[in-house]
């Protein structure tokens, strides 16, 4: 069984993803057929509007083969690494800069590499399964896949919030803070596609009125304490933050910095804070691999996909292991330029 299922219906072009044992996660071979299939219907008069979805089980896509990433850094000093990222770097700007319509239907679990396939899409349906979370400073990496783009666009500080904590939205968390477009429930979406294949020219429409009123966003509530406490570009600043204020939820999200890379939650800042800069996707996206590049061979990815996902010790020993050891030059170097032949490119 292939682990991409691509055809058309009607005027419309359908990618589902099926890996369900991997909960759909991506891998380079996926990346580079979902490119092709792309290009070839970005030629293609007869179609008008590409939708994105899953096959069966309960995620839509939970990220990237953190294994095969993880065996790279180990085994091949990031060489197969670094062409993953590459590729799946170009497919998210593909997705980004197509002209045609696409509908990503984050109905399940969507973190990660699911970010970077449902984010640049121009409708994003979120429904009552959608999981959605960056929790990349968990296992020491960072929240790429234009992850730097999409959080730091986000309204106050929410993006660093998400970025640094990891925290999981759910649907209508992700409507309320503007990254999903429409809400509908998971029984309907069958009439929606449907609806959007019959008539393609008519997607915005379709989604709003197949569209319900969410539950209240519960992330609304805290919405002034992540303004106030995640202000700071400097993670020691937001830490000691964290730690000065006495209520309950500030010492819950500092506990859950406290299990995160120190190095990583640096570099996930540095990240937002550039990115809020830049005015073209095609820039953030070499920024992120220059990262991706360095972070990938650091110390913290392998230890971190040890510890929380192989041996499921959750006891990651981290290197720098403190956040004030993570030093200003260590960064600088995680973020510098790559020799010329080297840098990403758009296709």
């Amino acid at each position: 069984m292939s682990d991409l299922l691509t055809h058309t219906h009607g005027r419309a072009g359908h990618i589902s993803l099926n890996r369900p044992k991997a909960l759909h996660a991506l891998t380079l071979e996926m990346c580079r057929e979902m490119t092709a299939c792309l290009g070839q219907w970005a030629e293609d008069d007869a179609v008008e509007a590409i939708l994105i979805d899953h096959a069966e089980g309960r995620g839509f896509c939970a990220g990237g083969d953190i294994a095969f990433l993880r065996n790279s850094a180990l085994n091949d000093g990031g060489v197969s690494g670094r062409a993953f990222f590459h590729a799946e770097y170009q497919l998210n700007h593909q997705i980004f800069t197509y002209d045609k319509p696409v509908v990503a239907f984050m109905d399940g679990i969507t973190m990660g590499g699911g970010v970077g396939i449902s984010q640049p899409a121009r409708y994003r349906v979120a429904t009552e399964n959608t999981k959605f979370a960056m929790p990349e400073t968990g296992i020491g990496l960072f929240p790429d896949v234009g992850g730097g783009w999409y959080l730091s666009r986000l309204d106050g500080r929410l993006g660093e919030f998400l970025a640094l904590t990891g925290a999981r939205l759910d649907g209508a968390e992700c409507l309320w803070a503007g990254l999903a477009t429409h809400y509908l429930p998971s029984e309907g979406l069958s009439a929606a596609k449907a609806a959007i294949v019959a008539e393609p020219q008519r997607i915005e429409a379709i989604l709003d009125e197949h569209s319900v009123e969410p539950p209240e966003a519960r992330l609304a509530g805290n919405r002034e304490r992540i303004d106030r406490l995640f202000a700071s570009d400097n993670y020691e600043d937001i830490l000691a933050a964290l730690e000065a204020d006495d209520s309950e939820w500030a010492a819950k999200e500092l506990k859950t910095l406290r299990t995160k890379s120190p190095q990583t939650c640096k570099v996930a800042l540095r990240q937002l804070s550039e990115s809020r800069k830049l005015d073209d996707f095609a820039d953030n996206m070499a920024m992120e691999y220059r990262i991706a590049s360095r972070v990938l061979t650091r110390p913290d990815f392998a230890e971190g996909v040890r510890a929380l996902i192989v041996d499921k010790t959750n006891d990651p020993q981290w290197d720098p292991p403190t956040a004030e050891a993570v030093s200003k030059d260590l960064i600088d170097s995680i973020f510098a330029p790559l020799p010329d032949d080297q840098e990403w490119k758009p296709l």
